[in-house]
């Protein structure tokens, strides 16, 4: 800094886009090594370890305890709460099985890419969440006749777009109160205390909602008569073509399918190799808006499709479903392609769907791999 600066402005631009030869900045590398995404090869278990799962910190981890942690959850209700973690505790819980996607996954594939965190399409993790259901806890406070919303603030604090704001993100009470949604207050994942980056002591777990609804470090809840028109409401998580427009709400997580990248990888292309003849090809594959019925798979890059055998798991509906195929291989450049289609007939476009944000972007997962017969062992010794 050369002390010229003189306001959060100064520090903290608008969002843009990349111009057309631009490369990734330092600022998106320092995003990028804070944050990580699922190494592919982890699709294998059904749940995710904590370690593994995509994590996204919007400003600094906060420094929290649960001795002292307190959640309140007031507004238009008839009796406020103000609960610590063990009176939580104390209350029945449950544990759902919970597929989070970054609304941003598949963001640095955009042309032009918008600037921000670069995520390829790794930002997605599987967990077993316990926590009380928020539907119990409102009950419980008494939900005022006038409230229509939830809004649920973080103890994450920081600058976004020039605004400082604690991370705060609101829900539809037909969401919000409504058991059948099963959203959490969760204070475990596997059946382990939250770690400090997954949101310790509290968070909010919402079903089938992109990661950007999942208030982590939760403290406080307020009930609202009006619809909450916070920076991360209403300008953040907008998809949009043009910066001057309003945008539609980013919300439930579009139909996505991946695969673990068949063979064994070059270290810095990333080009799989695998030998010919049957090759084993499995993966997951969700959507916020249904179960996943369909799941596809090419060869050629989207030419030729051949369905893959899907196998779900009804007593884990939030959760993603397996998937599995065999491929021939034969020797050759070949650019395996998979899609995922759902109940309300969503399917994976094979042309990215762009928005400046980077939002929602569930373009087809495409993996080159070289079929080839030719080993070439490491003979040097070391």
């Amino acid at each position: 800094m050369d002390g010229s600066l003189s306001g959060l402005s100064d520090i903290s631009t608008p969002g843009r886009v990349a111009g057309p030869d631009e490369g990734l900045s330092l600022q998106e590398l320092a995003l990028a090594a804070r944050n990580h995404g699922l190494p592919l090869e982890a699709l294998r278990y059904d749940v995710t370890p904590p370690g593994l799962h995509y994590v996204l910190v919007h400003y600094d981890i906060p420094d929290t305890a649960a001795d002292g942690w307190r959640l309140t959850v007031g507004g238009r209700v008839r009796r406020t709460l103000d609960l610590d973690v063990d009176g939580l505790r104390s209350r029945p819980s449950v544990t759902r099985r919970v597929t989070l996607e970054c609304a941003g996954n598949g963001r640095a594939r955009l042309s032009p890419r918008p600037v921000s965190q670069p995520w390829l399409v790794e930002a997605v993790g599987t967990a077993d969440w316990t926590g009380v259901p928020l539907a119990a806890l409102l009950a419980e406070a008494g939900v005022a006749e006038e409230a229509v919303e939830a809004v649920f603030t973080g103890a994450d604090h920081g600058v976004e777009r020039g605004v400082e704001q604690d991370y705060r993100r609101s829900l539809p009470l037909t969401t919000a109160a409504d058991p059948d949604r099963d959203v959490l207050v969760a204070y475990a994942m596997n059946g382990a205390p939250l770690p400090p980056q997954h949101g310790s002591p509290l968070r909010l777990v919402v079903p089938g909602w992109y990661g950007m609804a999942q208030v982590k470090w939760l403290h406080d809840i307020t009930l609202t008569d009006t619809p909450y028109t916070g920076f991360q409401q209403a300008v953040a998580y907008r998809v949009r073509q043009a910066p001057e427009e309003p945008g539609a709400p980013v919300t439930l997580i579009a139909p996505r399918a991946l695969m673990v990248p068949p063979g064994f990888p070059d270290f810095m292309s990333r080009t799989r190799v695998v030998r010919p003849g049957p090759v084993p090809l499995t993966g997951r594959a969700w959507s916020g808006h249904g179960p996943i019925t369909r799941v596809e798979v090419s060869e050629d890059g989207g030419a030729a499709w051949t369905e893959a055998e899907l196998v779900p798991d009804p007593a884990h509906p939030w959760a993603w479903s397996a998937w599995r195929t065999t491929w021939t291989a034969t020797p050759g450049l070949r650019h395996l392609t998979v899609r995922a289609t759902d109940a309300g007939g969503n399917v994976q476009p094979v042309v990215e769907p762009w928005n400046r944000g980077g939002f929602a972007n569930n373009l087809v997962q495409r993996v080159e791999v070289l079929c080839t017969p030719d080993a070439t062992p490491d003979t040097t010794g070391v």
